[in-house]
């Protein structure tokens, strides 16, 4: 079902695991500042300590080795690496610090894949505008330079940015999220826009500079549910489903894998919703110029980040109101048949990944799928013994070796979220996601296999040992 090549891998990002938040000449990121002074934290919790991987790496790599990964997934601090995020300054003592992630993973013949950029802006941008002011694309590219140029001859597969979805709404839409705003119905889609444009210059930078010498591969990390109709013979519906996926698959993959552009539906809607509402000024969403690099092509594959599906129905925008909801205008719901594992929204619909898969394979010219997120979470009472998580992987790993050998979807490797449990955005170290349970209440904060991670190390053993 899986060649002996799969990468095998689990995840992990910086402000979540790694502590040290001034440690050693690291400058403050967005969360640094969303954490002290916001309040939108559960339990006003930060990631100042979280499993203090900066001092802990070597346990981490116990970990990771105990598993048997093949691949593991990191995300660097751009604040840690630039402080003030530029090049002026470099810190050097997170670069070592990186190097020694690097050389540590790759002694245990273990291969990283280094995500560039993982919600945490350095805060001296933020205050200059963040992902709202277009010069941080090149500010970013100057960053990326940095990052290929340094560990580029070790690394060979890159992420310039995860989940630019969840940054844009999340954190400038909702106001759930890192930098806290809440402009509504127009940051996120100049957020957006300035991410795509941040993530080409730096694929570009790569493809002409460091390629030729390094031979890697660099992409962005897409995050989607799979959508489907409510009623499958209701128009209504369809559309709607339609639109959901353009305004959350579509929004980054049509640019860079289809058209250079956006998803027309996704354009179509948000201007008629600006028409309506007598909105003046140029669309919201904003449109690429020629001073622009070219988006179309500037993915090497496809990197995927799947929780949940959802069924959808027309008609739940906001009303008379200027925001997202309004615009894409559908109303997600959930089946009562999925179970929910911990958090409200984590419906457990592994069949949802396998059609994700086969809709990317026709929608994005058969790309190669690496799936860069997958997860089950737990809340409340901890169980070591997380027999529904081992259920999860179990019935996940088998929908994505039916989408490659049923589909012909060319997935290349699977990596579980997360590695172990660590600080979970908003919701703090109230939800589990990891493969080892860490226990907050140590001041060593012990790392403890799970029995998912017993079970997910059986299943990589298995494959590579080609069976």
């Amino acid at each position: 079902m899986f060649p002996r090549d799969f990468a095998w891998g689990a995840g992990t990002a910086a402000y979540q695991i790694e502590g040290g938040w001034q440690a050693d000449g690291k400058g403050p990121s967005i969360w640094d500042a969303f954490c002290h002074e916001n309040g939108g934290v559960f339990g006003e919790q930060n990631g100042d300590v979280a499993c203090n991987s900066y001092e802990l790496w070597e346990k981490d790599l116990e970990c990771i080795q105990q598993l048997g990964l093949t691949h593991y997934r990191l995300s660097l601090s751009w604040a840690r690496l630039l402080p003030d995020g530029t090049t002026r300054h470099v810190n050097q003592k997170g670069v070592q610090y990186y190097n020694k992630v690097i050389d540590g993973l790759l002694a245990c013949d273990v291969s990283p894949m280094v995500t560039l950029y993982h919600f945490d802006l350095p805060q001296a941008l933020q205050d200059q505008g963040g992902w709202r002011s277009p010069g941080v694309a090149a500010l970013f590219d100057s960053y990326a330079r940095f990052c290929f140029q340094t560990f580029g001859d070790r690394v060979k597969l890159w992420i310039t940015i995860n989940e630019p979805y969840v940054c844009a709404k999340l954190g400038h839409e909702d106001g759930l999220h890192a930098p806290g705003l809440k402009e509504k119905g127009t940051a996120a889609y100049l957020v957006g826009h300035n991410m795509l444009r941040a993530h080409a210059m730096a694929w570009h930078s790569y493809n002409s500079v460091y390629r030729p010498k390094q031979k890697g591969a660099v992409s962005l990390a897409i995050n989607s549910d799979w959508f489907e109709p409510l009623d499958q013979l209701c128009d209504e519906d369809i559309a709607a489903a339609e639109r959901d996926l353009a305004f959350t698959l579509g929004w980054f993959a049509w640019p860079v894998f289809v058209t250079g552009d956006y998803p027309e539906i996704m354009r179509t809607a948000v201007d008629a919703q600006s028409e309506k509402l007598k909105y003046k000024g140029a669309s919201r969403l904003p449109s690429f110029s020629s001073d622009d690099p070219t988006i179309l092509g500037t993915a090497d594959f496809f990197a995927l980040n799947y929780y949940t599906s959802r069924k959808v129905k027309a008609g739940a925008g906001c009303g008379e109101t200027l925001c997202m909801k309004s615009d894409r205008d559908a109303e997600e719901v959930l089946d009562s048949s999925w179970p929910i594992c911990g958090v409200s929204w984590l419906a457990v619909v592994p069949c949802g990944l396998r059609k994700l898969l086969k809709y990317i394979k026709d929608t994005f010219n058969n790309p190669e799928v690496y799936i860069t997120e997958s997860g089950f979470s737990q809340v409340g009472q901890l169980q070591i013994e997380d027999v529904r998580r081992c259920e999860f992987y179990k019935d996940t790993i088998l929908e994505v070796a039916k989408a490659r050998r049923e589909d012909g979807v060319n997935v290349r490797g699977y990596f579980a979220w997360s590695l172990m449990d660590n600080f979970e955005w908003a919701d703090g170290f109230s939800v589990r996601f990891g493969l080892f349970h860490v226990d907050f209440s140590d001041a060593k904060l012990s790392r403890t296999m799970y029995r998912s991670g017993r079970e997910y190390a059986k299943i990589i053993a298995k494959y590579k040992r080609g069976q």
